[in-house]
């Protein structure tokens, strides 16, 4: 049996949102004559945005975005069954994981497509993989940051769509795809209750919101830990406990990081932890729990797939995933549904980009008719109609004249 296939046909089946889109492309074959280099999570729900883009007129070259996250099963069906030019494999070394991103650079795409910025990086270091591109996407928080980053520097050479805060991205696939993948994560490599367990959650952005929410659903008592003040009043309204990580940490019994910085779980926050802690991270790179440090001090030991121990200050401490993306490195991902509109934004802003070039290197929000877009044919796909306004509440809510 072909499980990778069967794997792209069972996320096709579920990806009601792109397949319309993918109709749309069938047709019109927006990127005809135009290459794409893409890095992302290589899952079954990736591979159907690779292979819209391909029905859109594409040559498309796909890498991954995480060592970890690689589903090989999927990789090698994209390679045989569709004839896509793919290089990515789980557990692969950094060395490896840079000489894919170039590999996928090397075809000199129009369009790039990136996940936490490495991709884009590339591209801005390496100006010969760069002199065909009008610009590209980046889907994550992470990735935003490093492109602001980047513009602010003045290095930004190319323009780049903020796909991650996108209405029908953020609101949906960062708090209801991350909290519910983080969840299957943790619960598929520890196969420990979450009911009762004292749950810190690290951040409260959109993905840590998700986050908490879940974990409090499944019985968790949920703290939160924030370096925004307004957030914090958030996370405390929502009902959760807010305080700072050196006091949180001391009666967790799971730790999840959700902030994309480093050195929110450092050594020195061990010392003070319970023996038997378990650390997760739900943000992009592997440095959010600091397992170098770690690593300096002891070896970790496999104890369990996806669970390493770790002998620290006379405790045990339990890393999952080795700090990566936990929902990715020991779970599926976010679910379908939740990936089927984040990557029909991807869709349709790489077909805007190619109908509306050029611009300036700059980072860019996701245009508001390709974020309503997506609502539209999400509501309309799943039977769901809504009110629409009289013209004499337009003009109500158009007049400055009339209060009452």
């Amino acid at each position: 049996m072909n499980e990778g296939f069967n794997k792209i046909k069972w996320a096709e089946e579920w990806m009601k949102v792109i397949a319309r889109i993918r109709e749309e492309f069938r047709k019109e074959k927006p990127f005809e004559g135009m290459k794409i280099s893409m890095a992302m999570h290589l899952e079954a729900k990736t591979a159907v945005l690779a292979l819209t883009l391909k029905e859109g007129g594409a040559q498309v070259s796909v890498a991954g975005c995480n060592p970890l996250s690689t589903d090989d099963d999927v990789a090698k069906s994209l390679k045989d069954d569709f004839d896509l030019d793919v290089h990515a494999w789980r557990g692969m070394t950094s060395t490896e994981y840079y000489e894919n991103l170039k590999k996928v650079l090397s075809i000199e795409p129009h369009i790039i497509i990136d996940d936490g910025g490495d991709l884009t990086t590339l591209a801005i270091k390496n100006s010969e993989y760069s002199k065909n591109l009008i610009g590209g996407n980046e889907e994550t928080t992470t990735g935003v940051l490093r492109l602001k980053s980047m513009e602010k520097a003045g290095v930004l050479k190319f323009p780049m769509f903020d796909v991650n805060d996108a209405l029908m991205k953020h609101l949906f696939d960062n708090r209801y795809g991350t909290g519910q993948s983080t969840l299957d994560g943790i619960m598929n490599s520890t196969n420990l209750i979450i009911a009762g367990k004292k749950v810190v959650v690290a951040g409260y952005g959109w993905c840590g919101k998700g986050i908490a929410n879940r974990m409090k659903g499944m019985g968790a008592v949920v703290f939160v830990t924030e370096v925004d003040p307004f957030k914090a009043i958030e996370a405390k309204m929502d009902g959760f406990t807010v305080m700072p990580m050196e006091e949180a940490i001391k009666d967790a019994d799971l730790v999840v990081t959700a902030t994309g910085v480093k050195d929110v779980v450092t050594l020195e926050h061990i010392k003070s932890a319970k023996d038997g802690i378990i650390l997760a991270n739900a943000g992009h790179f592997n440095n959010e729990v600091a397992v170098e440090e770690f690593e300096k001090v002891t070896k970790g030991i496999e104890v369990r797939r996806n669970v390493k121990k770790y002998n620290l200050f006379n405790k045990k401490v339990f890393v999952l995933a080795d700090g990566r993306l936990v929902n990715l490195a020991a779970g599926q991902g976010h679910p379908v549904e939740i990936m089927d509109l984040s990557f029909s934004i991807q869709a349709l802003t790489a077909r805007y980009l190619a109908k509306n070039e050029p611009r300036e290197p700059k980072v860019y929000p996701v245009p508001e008719e390709v974020d309503r877009r997506v609502a539209e044919i999400f509501l309309k796909v799943n039977g769901i109609e809504i009110d629409k306004l009289t013209e004499e509440q337009i003009k109500y809510i158009n007049s400055w004249e009339e209060g009452t």
